[in-house]
C-alpha cells in the first residue's frame, strides 16, 4: 500500500511540474507584453562575423536567410536554439538568373527553378494580354509565375517544404504577396487575371496551397504584404492564411515623409498589427529613414506600441532593399512598460496615448509640421534622453515612449 501510495504521489507530483512549467515554455515564443521584439533580414549574402552571430541570435526573435545560407542558420541556431530562422522564397516569380547551363542552382531564391518549369511546364509563366510573358520591371531576371495555376501552387509548396526541412529552416518569408495585377508592370495586367479582384483571388488560392502544405510540415509562414493599406480589406484577407505578416514600408517611408493619419494612412497600418494581434499572429513592420533619425524611429515604436500585445517585431532601413549587417539596435528594445492598461485611445485631434503599468506610449499623427500638442501625463516619467517630465510637446508625426519606475 505504501509503494502504490508513493508512486502516485510521484505522478501527482511529476503532472504537478509539467503544468506548472509548461506556461513559461510557451511565455518564451513571445515577447513580454509591454517589450518589443525585432527581426533581421539578412538577404544580401554579406559576410557575418562569428561575434555578429552571438549577439544578434540572442537578440533578434527572427531572422530571415537566403535558401543557400545553411551553415550560417545552424551557427545562429548553436549561439541560440531559440531564435527563429526563415528561409527567403519569391512566391510569385522563377529567377532565370538561377539557371546556369541549363542546370537550376541547387539552393532557390524562389520554390521552382526557371529552367526546370521552362523545359516542362511553360505554361505556368504569366502572360500579358499581348501573350508575353511578363517579367518585373527593374528587377533583371524575375519571370512572373501563375499562382492561380493549382499544379504551380502544389509544385511550388512541396518543393519549398522539401528544401526547408533538409535544411532545418523554422519557417518561410514569402515575398511578393501581391495585391494589383499590374504590380512590377504597370498598366498591363495578365489576360487570365485583368483586374485587381481576380489577381488576389489567385493569391488566396496561393496561400491556402501555403498553409495546408505549411501546416501539416510544422513550416511558419510570414508573407510581405506591402500595400495592404490600400486595398479594403487586404490585410486581413491574406494574413488569414498565415502566421504573420510583413509591412516593408510602414508608417515612415523615408526621413522626410512620415504617414500621417487619414483613411489610408497612419491608422491602417497601426490597426495592421490589431487585426494580427487579436489572431494571435505575428507582425513584422519595416519604417524606412536616415540612420540616427530620432523623430522617425520614436513615431514608428510609439505607434507599434499602440496595438501590440508582444507578437509585433520592428526593424527599420535606411536604404530600400538594404539587406546586409543588422539593422541598429536601440536601447528601447530593452525597456519594459508593463502590461497595457486598455486600448489606445485619442486625447486630442489625430493625437494617440496608450497606457501601461509601467509606461506610455504617445503619438501625434498629425501632418508634419502641425503645430505641437502638449499631453500632461498626470504623472512623472522618464523620456528617452533619460530626462523626469509629466508633460510632453509633440509635433506632427512625431512619438514617444516614457516609461515608469517600476
Amino acid at each position: 500500500m505504501l509503494e502504490k501510495t508513493g508512486k502516485v504521489r510521484r505522478i501527482l507530483l511529476a503532472v504537478l511540474l509539467v503544468a506548472l512549467v509548461a506556461p513559461v515554455a510557451h511565455a518564451r515564443e513571445v515577447a513580454p507584453v509591454g517589450r518589443v521584439q525585432s527581426f533581421w533580414l539578412h538577404l544580401n549574402s554579406t559576410p557575418v562575423s562569428d561575434a555578429t552571430i552571438a549577439t544578434e541570435a540572442k537578440r533578434r526573435a527572427h531572422v530571415v536567410l537566403n535558401a543557400w545560407e545553411g551553415d550560417l542558420l545552424k551557427k545562429l541556431k548553436a549561439a541560440n536554439p531559440q531564435v527563429k530562422v526563415y528561409v527567403y522564397k519569391d512566391m510569385s516569380s522563377t529567377r532565370s538568373y538561377a539557371c546556369k547551363d541549363g542546370r537550376d542552382d541547387a539552393h532557390l531564391p524562389t520554390g521552382l527553378g526557371y529552367c526546370d518549369v521552362r523545359a516542362k511546364n511553360p505554361g505556368w509563366f504569366l502572360k500579358g494580354p499581348d501573350g508575353k510573358e511578363l517579367v518585373y520591371g527593374g528587377y533583371d531576371g524575375h519571370w512572373q509565375m501563375d499562382v492561380g495555376n493549382a499544379e504551380y501552387r502544389k509544385a511550388w509548396v512541396t518543393a519549398v517544404v522539401a528544401s526547408s526541412k533538409s535544411t532545418g529552416f523554422d519557417g518561410v518569408f514569402l515575398d511578393n504577396a501581391l495585391y494589383t495585377c499590374d504590380a512590377y508592370h504597370e498598366g498591363v495586367c495578365p489576360a487570365e487575371y485583368p483586374d485587381n479582384a481576380s489577381f488576389q483571388t489567385a493569391y488566396r488560392g496561393m496561400l491556402a496551397e501555403v498553409r495546408t502544405g505549411f501546416a501539416a510540415a510544422g513550416l511558419l509562414s510570414v508573407a510581405n504584404l506591402t500595400n495592404a493599406r490600400l486595398q479594403e480589406g487586404g490585410w486581413e484577407a491574406y494574413a488569414a492564411y498565415l502566421d504573420g505578416g510583413f509591412d516593408e514600408w510602414w508608417l515612415t517611408f523615408s526621413s522626410d515623409r512620415l504617414l500621417e493619419d487619414y483613411p489610408q494612412g497612419w491608422r491602417k497600418q497601426v490597426a495592421e498589427i490589431a487585426a494580427n494581434e487579436k489572431s494571435g499572429k505575428m507582425t513584422w513592420v519595416q519604417p524606412h529613414f536616415d540612420v540616427g533619425d530620432e523623430k522617425a524611429f520614436r513615431y514608428a515604436l510609439a505607434s507599434l506600441f499602440m496595438t501590440t500585445s508582444g507578437h509585433a517585431a520592428i526593424a527599420e532601413v535606411a536604404k530600400t532593399d538594404g539587406y546586409g549587417d543588422p539593422t541598429p539596435w536601440h536601447p528601447e528594445y530593452d525597456w519594459y512598460l508593463g502590461h497595457p492598461a486598455g486600448a489606445y485611445r485619442a486625447v486630442a485631434d489625430r493625437v494617440f496615448r496608450r497606457d501601461f503599468t509601467c509606461g506610455v506610449a504617445l503619438v501625434n499623427a498629425n501632418p508634419t509640421g502641425s503645430a505641437p500638442v502638449r499631453v500632461d501625463v498626470q504623472r512623472t516619467y522618464t523620456d528617452h534622453d533619460g530626462k523626469q517630465v509629466n508633460s510632453v510637446d509633440l509635433p506632427g508625426t512625431s512619438g514617444v515612449v516614457l516609461r515608469a519606475n517600476c
